[in-house]
């Protein structure tokens, strides 16, 4: 069993509620940890930095408020506890640079937001794989 628990960096509640609905309808039992802006993911840093249980996986939004989802992005894969961490970019940005970027700064994969519940159905199996 499987209790590490996956951050969601989602700003939108509507994607929050998304996400976590195709994540149970994959049977996925990790607790799912939510920060809604930038500030409140890199928050998390400091607590894992005590001990908290790191996550599994970081399922990341790009266009996030107060910090940008490319700086909690780099932020995350420059801190050496952290770097191993997979971080999934979910994004609505299909922009080339955006995806440059976030492989750059590290990214394990880039998916663009499917606005269909069973696409991002699609999309959480393979989150799965993390």
């Amino acid at each position: 069993m499987n209790d590490k628990p996956i951050l969601l960096v989602e700003d939108n509640p509507m994607d929050v509620d998304l996400t976590v609905r195709a994540l149970a309808r994959r049977n996925l039992i990790n607790p799912i940890l939510v920060a809604r802006d930038g500030q409140e993911a890199l928050d998390w840093i400091p607590r894992w930095e005590a001990g908290e249980t790191l996550p599994v996986v970081v399922l990341l939004d790009l266009k996030l408020p107060k910090v940008s989802g490319l700086e909690v992005l780099r932020q995350l894969k420059s801190h050496p506890t952290l770097q191993p961490i997979p971080v999934v970019v979910l994004t609505s940005s299909s922009e080339d640079r955006d995806i440059q970027t976030a492989y750059e700064y590290g990214a394990n994969s880039y998916i663009v937001k499917p606005v269909d519940f069973l696409k991002f159905v699609d999309v959480a199996a393979h989150i799965d794989l993390y």
